[in-house]
């Protein structure tokens, strides 16, 4: 059997199950089930879907992959209320933890007065700023 390496564009959910199934399979070998629970919240207004957030609830903790609010909605309590509402989910569904990665010049403030705190940082990225990786522990009343 010949194996290539293939670039491929779009990813579907097919495509995905694909390529992390060899991930899910040592996972539970080490009794690690990969079977992450995607969690999304919209933002919609008449016009439809207008930003929100994305995560996933897998090992016990909620990663959160995108948390977006239009400029024109920011100030009003919107991305607060998207990421309390994602952790009382997660939590619900017996997390103990949440991450999120953000970048320098997007929203770290923003986090730290939600209560997450700084576990790694990544210089230059990109240049001249840093991604900076946040955590949370959650209980029962979030």
């Amino acid at each position: 059997m010949t194996v290539r390496i293939e670039r491929i564009g779009g990813l579907d959910g097919d495509r995905r199950a694909a390529i992390t199934a060899p991930f899910a399979e040592a996972a539970t070998v080490k009794r690690f089930a990969f079977s992450p629970h995607h969690l999304t919240l919209a933002l919609t207004d008449e016009h439809g879907i207008d930003g929100g957030l994305i995560a996933q609830l897998y090992w016990d903790w909620m990663h959160v992959e995108i948390l977006a609010v239009p400029e024109r909605y920011r100030g009003k309590g919107l991305g607060r209320a998207l990421l309390e509402q994602a952790e009382s989910v997660a939590a619900a569904a017996g997390c103990t933890g949440a991450w999120v990665d953000t970048y320098s010049f997007q929203s770290p403030g923003f986090y730290e007065k939600m209560g997450y705190s700084v576990f790694g940082r990544l210089p230059n990225y990109p240049a001249g700023e840093e991604r900076i990786f946040f955590a949370k522990q959650l209980t029962a009343a979030d």
